[in-house]
Parts: C-alpha cells; sequence; structure tokens
C-alpha cells in the first residue's frame, strides 16, 4: 500500500467487530495499547501528587492526570462491550505480561517511592509527557478515521480534552530548553534517554499489518513521520540517531520491574476487597 493511500473499508459496529476473529483480535490490541499507555502514565503522573514544582503545576498536573485516567476507562469501556471482561479487572488483574503500554510509560519518575523520598526528575516528566502526549495527539487523530465506529467516536471525545494536555507540555519543554544551562542540559540528556527507550511507543506490536489492512488506523511508519514531524515544531534539534527500544517492546507484552511496582501500587485498593462498591 502507498503512503497515504486511504483503505476504504466498511465501518463495524460492536457485534459486526466481535463476528470476524481477525478483525476483532486486531482491533482489541489496538484498544489495549491506547488503554495502557493512558493508565500507565496517568498513575506516573499521580505521583507528582503534593510534589510538583509549585502550587500552580501541582493543580494543573492533577487535572490532566485525572483527564488521563478517564480516557483509559474509556477504552477499557470499549474492551469490556467486546466481551473481554469487566473494566476493574482488565485495569487491575492483569498480569505484566498482558500489558501492551510502552516501556518508556512504566519508567519509575525517579529514586525512591512517594511515600518514603521520593527524589523525582521533573525534567524526565516533561520530556516523558510532551513526547507522549505528542504521539497521543497524533494516533488519536488517525483513530478518529478508524472502520471501528465505537473506537473512532470516542478518539473524537478524548481529543476534545487532549489539545490542552499537550499545550501544557509543550509550554514546559520551551520554557525549559530556554531557561539556565543546567536546566536546558537536564532536558536535553532526558531526551536523549528517551530516543533509546521511546521506540516500542510508536509500534502496534505482532497485529500491525492486521490493524492496518483492516482499516484501523495508519500504518506504523507514517504515524512514525507524522510523531517526528510535530516533535521537531517544538525541539529544533532533536537528538542523533534512531529511536531504539534498550528494553524490549512493550507491544509484545516485555515490561521492566518498573510496571510490577506501578501495578501493585495502583492495585492495593482494589485487591483489599474486589467486591467492594465504590
Amino acid at each position: 500500500m502507498e503512503r497515504g493511500e486511504e483503505i476504504m473499508m466498511d465501518v463495524k459496529s460492536a457485534e459486526e467487530a466481535k463476528q470476524d476473529v481477525a478483525y476483532s483480535t486486531a482491533l482489541k490490541e489496538l484498544i489495549f495499547q491506547l488503554a495502557d499507555d493512558d493508565f500507565l502514565i496517568s498513575f506516573r503522573g499521580s505521583e507528582w501528587l503534593g510534589l510538583a514544582p509549585h502550587i500552580e503545576e501541582d493543580v494543573a498536573f492533577s487535572s490532566i492526570t485525572q483527564n488521563t485516567m478517564g480516557h483509559a476507562f474509556m477504552f477499557y469501556q470499549l474492551l469490556e462491550d467486546l466481551g473481554e471482561g469487566e473494566i476493574d479487572v482488565l485495569a487491575h488483574e492483569r498480569h505484566s505480561d498482558m500489558r501492551r503500554n510502552g516501556i518508556y510509560l512504566e519508567k519509575r519518575n525517579g529514586d525512591g517511592n512517594y511515600l518514603d523520598e521520593p527524589y523525582y526528575d521533573w525534567a524526565l516528566t516533561v520530556v516523558r509527557n510532551f513526547l507522549y502526549e505528542t504521539f497521543k495527539k497524533v494516533k488519536l487523530e488517525a483513530v478518529t478515521k478508524s472502520s471501528y465506529k465505537p473506537l473512532a467516536n470516542i478518539a473524537g471525545k478524548v481529543l476534545m480534552e487532549q489539545p490542552y494536555h499537550l499545550a501544557h507540555w509543550k509550554i514546559w519543554m520551551k520554557q525549559l530548553l530556554n531557561s539556565t544551562e543546567e536546566a536546558r542540559e537536564r532536558i536535553e540528556a532526558r531526551l536523549n534517554e528517551a530516543w533509546e527507550e521511546f521506540g516500542d511507543v510508536l509500534e502496534y506490536g505482532s497485529k500491525a499489518t492486521e490493524m492496518e489492512h483492516f482499516g484501523l488506523i495508519m500504518g506504523e511508519d507514517e504515524l512514525k513521520e507524522r510523531w517526528l514531524n510535530e516533535v521537531s515544531k517544538t525541539i529544533e534539534n532533536l537528538p542523533s540517531g534512531s529511536l531504539g527500544k534498550k528494553y524490549g517492546s512493550g507491544r509484545e507484552g516485555e515490561h521492566t520491574e518498573d510496571l510490577d511496582q506501578a501495578l501493585a501500587t495502583l492495585s492495593e485498593v482494589y485487591m483489599s476487597d474486589k467486591e467492594a462498591i465504590w
């Protein structure tokens, strides 16, 4: 298929998607990636509550994090509608090897933990959220044209909030890159680190061919090109070399101990009483 060529596919409903096994498998894989990405990065954001650089940022980041968790909920809801199980089970009971989030998104904010001397790095948070929100914008825009109508509709709803998130992190990136020498060096160091680890976020995993074939989303190469173009509008001097996958591919179920730590913390209250009504 030529780059940019539109795929003419019949728009499918939930019931129609369930009846086509190959289509349904690729669709669920894509939605799990969308849901797990938002779920993990929103958790890492929540760990900054009370620790952000100033009170205004604490309020703003908390709001962004809450919205992002809401986006994850909507994607998990789509999976529940497709027969993958209840939302709480999908969010809290799946083992790490079943998760499809990009590995870079599960990375700890820094040394220590939230309740005991959290030595977190704001430069990492700014770089990670800027790169991710740029990626999310491009991916959601592609998904609004998806052949699966319920997913396209949700993507449209999320895009009503997401541009404000991206604008927030663009401002932080620009300010720090043009601030003190130390601030610029810290951001550039984290950008170089991200360039070694962000590669799998831009991939679709084992069902990439099927996702494009069924018109669920544009191809990987085009998505990556659009992401790079968007990132370069804010960062003039991007790191040299190709984007790497230093720790493997989260899209293939490969993860680090950081994900285990995140899931244990996220699910602590839920696991204490699964039958509770919230």
